[in-house]
């Protein structure tokens, strides 16, 4: 069993780091109701915002070799044994699919008393987007009957925290843009229940705990509040950074440009001071804040991802003149010493602001550490080339990665936190190649499927507690279908999504125009891109009829579930994909292909043209096949194209390479580069003037050094075998390496300036495939193997 350390700090005196272990349920617990209750504060509104406070005591004479509970709450928790944080949950799912963690605690019991304590709050209506909530609720269940005894019930004590309120709930309006992350915490200390979560903690005048209903597994009960269902991900990772660099500082009286706990920063008594920090690169996480004294001072704590000038971001690392704006927290000093803030949720952050106003005492800020959190992604992959530039493209897009996969595949961490299937079929693959690890993809792949709505359509994004379909994502949830088929032999688990590929199939299917063999007008949103000509991202023809783009991305998809369905006997319904998929880039082809021009149009009229279009053209062999590479030309060197964005860009170089033109790939590296240049330490959403500057969406290099440049990719159902068919482009040395189920493939290979190559490649044990270059290729067997062509 993998071994996970999670490392998270807590409102307390001190950062308590503890290792935690998922470990597995008993199986008697997933097949009836739970002895345990869900339980909640007996006086409360239990649909609105607070934050609150459980505990339980209780005696052990001798300890357990093993001590393992199953919890979960709405909407979050953190757990602490004894004083000690150990865990925090649980991951996002929805009412039907509510996830509970598992843990051992035997190694933080003790002989004697023992205090079991869990921080649980509801956001109410200022919930995250991304969270779907019934009310507030905690539950704990032992996994064996002789410790039932710690099972929450009405013997457990509560009490509510008044020292929260929530702020920093108009970010939408004060940003111009769409923020959905979640309310700001403001806490004033004087009112915190400080050491609430220590062993011998004094709550007897807490309250006694509510009982709602009994838990019950999915599968059970006929009253459920919640369906419980195991963890299907590893626990998060979390490791510690401190934010110490002062960039900043309205007072001349203070000169530091570090803040640690060796050289605190002491904000004189009566004063206002804005303190900036710079962290140089984007972290998310939990930041913590530890003060002394300073009675009665208001900390207001702003995060930002990049500072602005007239609502320009401009270079990154540029602060002169420019203004901090964002998500924020307020802190309200009681006049203690070392007391520890951390806001309740994550928080994205390169930058800090430090907004200070003291009253008759100074306040000390000792230190401010982060303590990043994310998905357990290992970075298994490696590039290298004797283009540096390269390297750092390969490391800022890895960064951008991870920072967007935590328990869901995260569009944005700063704005958003939403799962969308656009972005989650790129962040997929781009996991699959870098870190081998696909269980994250199942997850986003299961939670669309718990998304399905009435007509057969998956959500856009999921989990959401607002509704929002996208026909479009729908395509691209039945891609990841056929992505996890080619690069995974696990029948089992694919098979119970046919059913749903062939709903949303169907669904555009009803839609089609039968005589002109093209979709007719599309509900929903029917998002494309975010290029400046696509009003609100959906091309012409999504809404009236006859969109060319969407008609042959449906076309592309047809076939790719054929293939599917193919392999899983459904040779009737692959058929009739593929007649489908002919019929309409057939159409698409004779109603919008102008010949003058040499290109396709976006409908059928035949007046806007976009790189979109014409991309899917190729993709979909809507173009012959000996006009696809002038075709691709045009589409690199025609600027009044409306032009794709980074998003796009993926499947732009999916089209280069089907026309034979895998070279040019580091040609279209330039608005990577770019990014660099003005100090990004994430990849964007778009090109400047962009809202969110760390969008995964954008780190498609990761995926393309590996599987365009080193020119690996699966042949054959469940990567049973690969081809490699390098294109260096304007390199002379690559050398990479990507995680495979049954090993790792490496390639080393140089290119002379007479077009031969040479090097080695090796393939793990049971693996086999070709080798291409320039018209030849070479057979590939196990183990490695020299190249010289």
């Amino acid at each position: 069993m993998k071994r996970l350390f999670i490392i998270l700090f807590i409102l307390t005196q001190w950062i308590h780091i503890c290792h935690a272990q998922s470990v597995p349920v008993n199986p008697k617990l997933l097949k009836g109701p739970w002895s345990a209750y869900w339980i909640s504060h007996p006086e409360t509104a239990v649909r609105d915002y607070g934050v609150y406070h459980f505990r339980k005591t209780f005696n052990i004479a001798q300890l357990p070799d093993q001590f393992i509970i199953h919890l979960s709450a709405d909407n979050r928790y953190k757990l602490y044994v004894n004083g000690h944080y150990i865990l925090a949950g649980p991951a996002r799912g929805d009412l039907y699919n509510w996830y509970f963690d598992s843990i051992d605690l035997a190694p933080y019991l003790v002989a004697g008393d023992n205090s079991l304590a869990v921080m649980v709050w509801n956001m109410g209506d200022l919930s995250p987007v991304a969270q779907i909530s019934n009310q507030l609720g905690l539950v704990v269940q032992a996994d064996e009957e002789k410790n039932e005894f710690i099972n929450t019930n009405n013997s457990w004590k509560t009490t509510k925290n008044k020292a929260y309120q929530p702020c920093s709930t108009d970010n939408s309006d004060r940003m111009q843009t769409y923020m959905v992350v979640g309310p700001g915490d403001q806490l004033n200390a004087s009112l915190y229940p400080w050491n609430w979560e220590q062993q011998h903690y004094n709550d007897e005048d807490w309250e006694n705990a509510k009982n709602l209903f009994p838990a019950v597994p999915s599968g059970h009960g006929t009253d459920n509040l919640w369906n419980l269902v195991p963890r299907s991900i590893p626990l998060l990772e979390t490791q510690k950074e401190e934010i110490n660099h002062i960039r900043r500082i309205s007072d001349n009286r203070l000169t530091s440009k570090i803040v640690n706990k060796d050289n605190p920063l002491v904000i004189p008594a009566h004063s206002k001071v804005s303190v900036l920090l710079d962290q140089s690169h984007l972290l998310v996480g939990y930041p913590s804040f530890t003060f002394s004294e300073g009675k009665a001072s208001t900390v207001k704590i702003t995060y930002a991802e990049a500072l602005f000038k007239d609502g320009i971001k401009g270079n990154r690392n540029e602060i002169e003149g420019k203004d901090i704006l964002g998500n924020y927290d307020i802190y309200e000093s009681d006049g203690a010493k070392n007391r520890i803030f951390t806001p309740l949720w994550l928080r994205t952050l390169r930058y800090v602001q430090l907004d200070i106003e003291t009253k008759s005492d100074p306040l000390t800020v000792h230190e401010i550490v982060m303590m990043r959190e994310g998905y357990p992604l290992v970075e298994k992959a490696s590039f290298e080339s004797n283009d540096p530039s390269l390297k750092e493209i390969w490391k800022v897009g890895w960064h951008t990665a991870r920072l967007c996969a935590a328990d869901l595949y995260y569009d944005c961490p700063y704005y958003e936190q939403l799962q969308y299937a656009g972005d989650s079929r790129i962040q997929s693959l781009i996991s699959l190649y870098v870190s081998g690890d696909d269980r994250l993809m199942r997850k986003a792949i299961q939670d669309f499927y718990l998304s399905i709505v009435a007509d057969g359509l998956p959500q856009g994004r999921y989990p959401s507690n607002r509704i929002q379909v996208i026909p479009t994502y729908g395509l691209y949830w039945v891609s990841m279908l056929y992505d996890y088929w080619m690069h995974r032999k696990d029948d089992a688990f694919l098979a119970k999504y046919l059913h749903a590929a062939q709903g949303i199939l169907e669904w555009y299917e009803k839609r089609l125009d039968k005589e002109k063999s093209l979709l007719g007008p599309m509900e929903w949103w029917n998002f494309t891109d975010w290029n400046t000509a696509f009003k609100n991202g959906v091309p012409a023809g999504a809404e009236d009829g006859n969109s060319t783009i969407i008609s042959m991305h449906y076309a592309i998809t047809l076939r790719e579930a054929a293939e599917v369905f193919q392999y899983f006997g459904k040779t009737q319904i692959a058929t009739q994909y593929k007649e489908i998929a002919n019929k309409i880039v057939k159409a698409a082809y004779a109603s919008s292909f102008n010949k003058s021009k040499g290109l396709m149009a976006d409908t059928p009229e035949q007046e806007e043209y976009s790189q979109h279009t014409n991309i899917l053209a190729i993709l979909s062999d809507a173009v012959p096949a000996n006009e696809q590479k002038k075709l691709m030309l045009k589409i690199l060197s025609d600027k009044e194209l409306s032009q794709v964005t980074f998003y796009y860009r993926f499947y732009l170089i999916r089209a280069l390479k089907k026309v034979g033109m895998s070279d040019s790939y580091t040609d279209q590296l330039e608005p990577w580069k770019d990014m660099l240049a003005l100090g990004l330490s994430t990849f964007s959403e778009n090109p400047d003037p962009t809202r969110s500057d760390c969008h995964a969406w954008s780190s498609s290099p990761n995926y393309d050094f590996l599987a365009t440049i080193c020119g690996i990719m699966p042949s054959s159902q469940g990567f049973s075998t690969v081809d490699i068919s390098p294109a260096f482009g304007n390199l002379t040395e690559i050398k990479g390496s990507m995680p495979h189920p049954l090993g790792t493939i490496k390639v080393n290979l140089t290119h002379l300036n007479n077009g031969k190559v040479y090097g080695d490649v090796e393939l793990p044990v049971g693996l086999t495939g070709k080798f291409y270059w320039k018209g030849k290729h070479l057979q590939l067997k196990s183990g490695i193997q020299k190249i010289s062509l």
